[in-house]
Protein backbone atom coordinates (compact mmCIF):
# COMPACT_ATOMS: atom_id res chain seq x y z
CA UNK A 1 0.00 0.00 0.00
CA UNK A 2 1.37 3.43 -0.97
CA UNK A 3 2.30 5.71 1.90
CA UNK A 4 0.56 9.08 2.19
CA UNK A 5 2.83 11.87 0.93
CA UNK A 6 3.08 14.63 3.53
CA UNK A 7 4.58 18.11 3.69
CA UNK A 8 5.34 19.90 6.95
CA UNK A 9 5.32 23.70 7.16
CA UNK A 10 7.48 25.31 9.86
CA UNK A 11 8.78 28.70 10.93
CA UNK A 12 11.10 27.77 13.81
CA UNK A 13 12.68 24.80 15.55
CA UNK A 14 10.05 22.37 14.33
CA UNK A 15 9.83 20.09 17.37
CA UNK A 16 6.50 18.67 16.22
CA UNK A 17 8.01 18.23 12.76
CA UNK A 18 10.74 16.19 14.43
CA UNK A 19 8.13 13.98 16.09
CA UNK A 20 6.48 13.42 12.70
CA UNK A 21 9.82 12.63 11.06
CA UNK A 22 10.59 10.08 13.79
CA UNK A 23 7.17 8.47 13.36
CA UNK A 24 7.53 8.27 9.59
CA UNK A 25 10.94 6.62 9.97
CA UNK A 26 9.24 3.50 11.35
CA UNK A 27 8.95 1.06 8.41
CA UNK A 28 5.25 0.27 8.83
CA UNK A 29 4.12 3.87 9.37
CA UNK A 30 1.54 4.67 6.66
CA UNK A 31 2.87 8.14 5.74
CA UNK A 32 6.12 9.68 4.55
CA UNK A 33 7.36 13.25 4.71
CA UNK A 34 8.37 14.28 1.20
CA UNK A 35 8.97 17.98 1.89
CA UNK A 36 9.57 20.43 4.73
CA UNK A 37 8.91 24.08 3.91
CA UNK A 38 9.87 27.11 5.97
CA UNK A 39 9.04 30.76 5.43
CA UNK A 40 12.11 31.74 7.46
CA UNK A 41 15.72 31.10 6.50
CA UNK A 42 16.78 30.94 10.16
CA UNK A 43 14.32 28.17 11.09
CA UNK A 44 16.33 25.56 12.99
CA UNK A 45 13.93 22.88 11.82
CA UNK A 46 15.36 23.10 8.30
CA UNK A 47 18.65 21.62 9.52
CA UNK A 48 16.79 18.95 11.49
CA UNK A 49 14.94 17.91 8.34
CA UNK A 50 18.09 17.91 6.22
CA UNK A 51 19.88 15.77 8.80
CA UNK A 52 17.01 13.26 8.53
CA UNK A 53 17.31 13.20 4.74
CA UNK A 54 14.02 15.01 4.16
CA UNK A 55 13.91 17.47 1.21
CA UNK A 56 13.48 21.10 2.27
CA UNK A 57 12.42 24.34 0.66
CA UNK A 58 12.67 27.96 1.75
CA UNK A 59 9.82 30.16 0.56
CA UNK A 60 10.29 33.50 2.26
CA UNK A 61 7.08 35.46 2.61
CA UNK A 62 9.02 38.71 2.34
CA UNK A 63 10.31 37.67 -1.08
CA UNK A 64 6.84 37.90 -2.61
CA UNK A 65 4.87 41.13 -3.08
CA UNK A 66 1.66 39.78 -1.56
CA UNK A 67 0.04 36.76 0.05
CA UNK A 68 -1.25 35.44 -3.26
CA UNK A 69 2.27 35.33 -4.72
CA UNK A 70 3.66 33.66 -1.60
CA UNK A 71 0.94 31.02 -1.61
CA UNK A 72 1.32 30.44 -5.34
CA UNK A 73 5.00 29.63 -4.76
CA UNK A 74 4.05 27.41 -1.81
CA UNK A 75 1.42 25.54 -3.83
CA UNK A 76 3.89 25.03 -6.68
CA UNK A 77 6.42 23.44 -4.30
CA UNK A 78 3.77 21.21 -2.73
CA UNK A 79 2.44 20.09 -6.12
CA UNK A 80 5.94 19.39 -7.44
CA UNK A 81 6.57 17.08 -4.47
CA UNK A 82 3.28 15.25 -4.99
CA UNK A 83 2.02 16.26 -1.54
CA UNK A 84 -1.34 14.82 -0.47
CA UNK A 85 -1.55 16.21 3.08
CA UNK A 86 -0.04 19.33 4.68
CA UNK A 87 0.86 19.50 8.38
CA UNK A 88 1.38 22.87 10.04
CA UNK A 89 3.98 22.64 12.80
CA UNK A 90 4.67 26.04 14.28
CA UNK A 91 4.08 27.76 10.95
CA UNK A 92 3.74 31.40 11.99
CA UNK A 93 2.07 32.67 8.87
CA UNK A 94 -1.69 33.08 8.45
CA UNK A 95 -2.94 31.31 5.34
CA UNK A 96 -5.65 32.80 3.17
CA UNK A 97 -9.11 31.35 2.75
CA UNK A 98 -8.18 30.48 -0.85
CA UNK A 99 -5.22 28.35 0.28
CA UNK A 100 -7.29 26.66 2.98
CA UNK A 101 -10.05 25.97 0.48
CA UNK A 102 -7.60 24.45 -2.01
CA UNK A 103 -6.35 22.04 0.68
CA UNK A 104 -9.75 21.42 2.27
CA UNK A 105 -9.58 18.40 4.60
CA UNK A 106 -5.96 17.92 3.51
CA UNK A 107 -4.46 20.54 5.85
CA UNK A 108 -4.02 19.92 9.58
CA UNK A 109 -2.62 21.86 12.52
CA UNK A 110 -1.71 21.32 16.16
CA UNK A 111 -2.62 23.86 18.81
CA UNK A 112 -1.50 23.80 22.49
CA UNK A 113 -4.93 23.93 24.11
CA UNK A 114 -8.16 22.00 24.21
CA UNK A 115 -9.90 23.82 21.38
CA UNK A 116 -12.21 25.62 21.07
CA UNK A 117 -10.81 27.10 24.30
CA UNK A 118 -7.81 29.44 24.30
CA UNK A 119 -7.31 30.16 20.62
CA UNK A 120 -4.55 32.41 19.31
CA UNK A 121 -1.15 33.31 20.72
CA UNK A 122 0.14 33.24 24.31
CA UNK A 123 -1.98 30.16 24.92
CA UNK A 124 -0.43 29.03 28.18
CA UNK A 125 -0.62 32.52 29.66
CA UNK A 126 -4.33 32.50 28.77
CA UNK A 127 -4.75 29.12 30.48
CA UNK A 128 -3.01 30.25 33.68
CA UNK A 129 -4.92 33.54 33.76
CA UNK A 130 -8.23 31.69 33.44
CA UNK A 131 -7.37 29.38 36.35
CA UNK A 132 -8.49 26.18 34.62
CA UNK A 133 -7.34 22.87 36.09
CA UNK A 134 -6.92 20.99 32.83
CA UNK A 135 -5.52 22.05 29.47
CA UNK A 136 -3.97 20.05 26.64
CA UNK A 137 -3.49 20.04 22.89
CA UNK A 138 -5.60 19.58 19.77
CA UNK A 139 -4.90 18.32 16.25
CA UNK A 140 -7.53 19.60 13.85
CA UNK A 141 -8.32 20.16 10.20
CA UNK A 142 -7.67 23.77 9.26
CA UNK A 143 -10.43 26.20 8.35
CA UNK A 144 -10.22 29.85 7.31
CA UNK A 145 -10.69 31.14 10.87
CA UNK A 146 -7.66 30.88 13.15
CA UNK A 147 -7.45 27.72 15.28
CA UNK A 148 -10.76 26.47 13.96
CA UNK A 149 -11.82 23.25 12.27
CA UNK A 150 -12.92 19.65 12.89
CA UNK A 151 -11.02 18.06 15.78
CA UNK A 152 -9.08 14.85 15.11
CA UNK A 153 -7.14 14.16 18.33
CA UNK A 154 -6.98 15.81 21.74
CA UNK A 155 -5.00 15.09 24.89
CA UNK A 156 -5.55 16.48 28.39
CA UNK A 157 -2.78 17.79 30.62
CA UNK A 158 -3.17 18.87 34.26
CA UNK A 159 -2.35 22.43 35.27
CA UNK A 160 -0.23 22.24 38.43
CA UNK A 161 -0.22 24.78 41.28
CA UNK A 162 3.38 25.89 40.66
CA UNK A 163 3.10 26.12 36.88
CA UNK A 164 4.31 29.09 34.93
CA UNK A 165 3.85 29.39 31.18
CA UNK A 166 7.23 27.78 30.45
CA UNK A 167 6.69 24.71 32.63
CA UNK A 168 3.16 24.23 31.36
CA UNK A 169 4.26 24.61 27.74
CA UNK A 170 6.92 21.93 28.19
CA UNK A 171 4.39 19.49 29.66
CA UNK A 172 1.89 20.13 26.86
CA UNK A 173 4.59 19.82 24.21
CA UNK A 174 5.41 16.28 25.35
CA UNK A 175 1.85 15.17 24.58
CA UNK A 176 1.80 17.16 21.33
CA UNK A 177 4.63 14.90 20.17
CA UNK A 178 2.36 11.91 20.77
CA UNK A 179 -0.85 13.37 19.35
CA UNK A 180 0.44 14.68 16.02
CA UNK A 181 1.87 11.34 14.82
CA UNK A 182 -1.32 9.62 16.02
CA UNK A 183 -3.50 11.99 14.02
CA UNK A 184 -1.32 11.51 10.95
CA UNK A 185 -1.52 7.73 11.30
CA UNK A 186 -5.31 7.79 11.61
CA UNK A 187 -5.63 9.92 8.47
CA UNK A 188 -3.11 7.89 6.48
CA UNK A 189 -4.88 4.66 7.40
CA UNK A 190 -8.18 6.06 6.13
CA UNK A 191 -9.77 6.02 9.57
CA UNK A 192 -10.82 9.68 9.54
CA UNK A 193 -13.69 11.33 7.69
CA UNK A 194 -15.41 14.67 8.09
CA UNK A 195 -19.19 14.90 8.21
CA UNK A 196 -21.01 18.17 8.92
CA UNK A 197 -17.76 19.72 10.18
CA UNK A 198 -17.19 16.95 12.70
CA UNK A 199 -14.56 14.23 12.50
CA UNK A 200 -15.86 10.68 12.52
CA UNK A 201 -13.19 8.24 13.66
CA UNK A 202 -12.93 4.56 12.90
CA UNK A 203 -11.44 3.96 16.34
CA UNK A 204 -12.66 2.55 19.62
CA UNK A 205 -12.74 4.67 22.75
CA UNK A 206 -13.12 1.71 25.10
CA UNK A 207 -10.91 1.81 28.16
CA UNK A 208 -10.08 5.53 28.05
CA UNK A 209 -9.23 6.82 31.51
CA UNK A 210 -10.55 10.06 33.00
CA UNK A 211 -8.22 12.81 34.18
CA UNK A 212 -9.30 14.59 37.36
CA UNK A 213 -7.27 17.50 38.73
CA UNK A 214 -6.88 17.90 41.65
CA UNK A 215 -7.06 14.23 42.54
CA UNK A 216 -10.30 13.04 44.11
CA UNK A 217 -8.50 11.97 47.28
CA UNK A 218 -7.04 15.38 48.11
CA UNK A 219 -7.71 16.54 51.66
CA UNK A 220 -9.64 19.72 52.18
CA UNK A 221 -7.73 22.56 53.83
CA UNK A 222 -8.64 23.21 57.47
Amino acid sequence: MARLKVAVLISGRGSNMGALIDACAVPDFPAEIVLVVSNRADAAGLETAKAAGVPTALIGHRDDPDRASFEAALNAALDAAGVELVCLAGFMRLLTADFVRRWHDRLINIHPSLLPAFKGLHTHEQVLSAGVRITGCTVHFVRAEMDDGPIIVQAAVPVLPDDDAERLAARVLRVEHQCYPLALRLIAEGRVRVENERVILDASGDGLASLVNPAAGIRAAK
